[in-house]
């Protein structure tokens, strides 16, 4: 499936460097990029990872690792904006059978959403896909949203 026997210790290995190169460093911009791309080579599953951030009620895409992506998306729309409503960790196996999904990259097969959250509160959302079906599982959850709650802090 993805290639990766050991998930944990690549997790392990990205939130360890992302800790490193967001270290002292206080612009946004600069840390949601280096995050994305972090994840981006660390996971060679991943065809895309990066984030929208929360703007006037609506997701807004922020820096990214990946093909062009779709700009602005209402909460409640796609799974980014389900992610946005409920504030939970979503795993999709297989974007097509996913009701509402925004098809930005059309490559693109299997997706996880992970909150951004500072006390409770919606900064933004981490999106990861794959462009085979089913590589998200939850271990890559757990990944992702230790990389989140980091992205979490800076804002």
């Amino acid at each position: 499936m993805t290639g990766i026997l050991n998930k944990k210790e690549a997790y392990r290995k990205a939130v360890s460097e992302i800790r490193a190169v967001t270290d002292g460093e206080k612009d946004l911009t600069a840390n949601l990029a280096n995050i994305s791309a972090v994840l981006k080579w660390a996971l060679p599953y991943y065809s895309w990872a990066g984030f929208y951030i929360l703007k006037d009620g609506e997701l807004v895409l922020g820096p990214f690792q990946g093909k062009p992506a779709c700009i602005r998306i209402k909460p409640g729309r796609g799974v980014c904006g389900r992610c946005a409503t409920e504030k939970e960790s979503i795993i999709v196996d297989d974007v097509r059978e996913f009701p509402g999904h925004i098809a930005c990259d059309p490559d693109s097969r299997s997706e996880i959403v992970v909150p951004v959250l500072r006390s409770g509160e919606l900064k933004a959302v981490l999106d990861v896909d794959s462009a085979a079906a089913c590589s998200f599982d939850e271990e890559d959850r757990r990944g992702l949203e230790e990389a989140a709650a980091i992205a979490a802090s800076l804002f």
